[in-house]
């Protein structure tokens, strides 16, 4: 395993790294104490922001060293898609609190900084100059929000992971809109009154917790939809300017239009198909898995115009 290594302990970059990854980790425990109750842990909340604070630092003062939007390398992408996961992780918690978004959405953030700390090569960790196609204004623009759908499409899946595996005896009647949130109207109860605006009574019930997590991963998944879509669009009028051509079926694009396909099935059987609860669950599922290969697969292999390469880069 590759730790922090004598030449690299006084980088502060590397620091911010190592920083998250402790109060990401320490995080964890608390998330799952209290994973049987209905209260997020305020201390693996308070510990999550904390990392994404880091995290956010961390690529702040490597765009500051390196003068260029810090997205050269695998080792920068890893970070900022674990600042990513964070902040949405932190969104969706401040939306409904509940311990089981910090237990299943904390462990991929950790992974991406464990894996970019530990388990990356030094030459992968330090700050690299920008190829002649990647200077552009469009990097910024293009890159970030690709990165942003992915932390958001990637905490969704996970939500739609904690909908098949909690409450797997309880029955699931979804009895609000998938958009819906907190309580919905159960029945209407007609009052004696002369007034016709209090003619009648509604009851709100409150939802279960895991029909709120099926409608949070739901958003959540639009969200990531939408910015990856935005993301497609914007890099194929960049690859026009780089490159001449607008789609060349690079590796890499290629299985960001098979993410694109797949969550696009997801929205269409629950929208057109009314679909709700555990069966869209599958096809989010089946979404995490071709990100991971999108995203890791793809780089690690060292294939196309966009992989930063490490096995098969000689």
């Amino acid at each position: 395993m590759n730790l922090l290594t004598l030449s690299s302990i006084g980088d502060p970059v590397l620091i911010f790294g190592f920083i998250s990854f402790l109060l990401l980790l320490s995080s964890l425990p608390f998330a799952f104490w209290t994973v049987g109750g209905t209260k997020s842990s305020r201390p693996a909340t308070i510990l999550v922001a904390l990392a994404n604070l880091s995290l956010a630092s961390q690529l702040i003062l490597r765009w500051f060293e390196s003068s260029h939007f810090p997205i050269s390398n695998l080792y920068e992408s890893l970070c900022f898609l674990a600042w990513g996961c964070t902040l949405t992780q932190l969104l969706v918690n401040r939306n409904w609190p509940s311990p089981l978004i910090h237990a299943f959405s904390t462990p991929v953030a950790l992974i991406c900084v464990a894996f970019a700390s530990f388990a990356l090569p030094e030459r992968l960790q330090e700050s690299s100059p920008l190829v002649p196609a990647l200077r552009s204004s469009w990097l910024v623009m293009h890159v970030s929000v690709i990165m942003c759908s992915y932390a958001a499409l990637l905490v969704g899946s996970l939500l739609s992971l904690a909908v098949l595996l909690t409450d797997r005896e309880q029955p699931i009647q979804l009895r609000s809109s998938s958009i819906g949130s907190g309580g919905f109207r159960k029945s209407i109860v007609p009052l004696e009154s002369n007034n016709q605006q209090d003619k009648y009574n509604f009851i709100p019930i409150q939802i279960s917790r895991i029909e709120q997590l099926d409608s949070l991963s739901y958003r959540t998944i639009t969200v990531g939809f939408l910015l990856l879509t935005i993301g497609l669009i914007s890099g194929a009028v960049w690859a026009n300017e780089a490159w001449g051509s607008w789609w060349s079926w690079d590796p890499k694009e290629t299985w960001a239009l098979i993410s694109w396909l797949v969550y696009a099935v997801y929205l269409h059987t629950r929208i057109v198909r009314g679909w709700q609860g555990r069966k869209p669950a599958f096809f989010a599922i089946t979404g995490f898995v071709v990100i991971c290969i999108c995203y890791i697969g793809v780089n690690l292999l060292g294939v196309g115009l966009h992989s930063y390469g490490w096995f098969l880069d000689g």
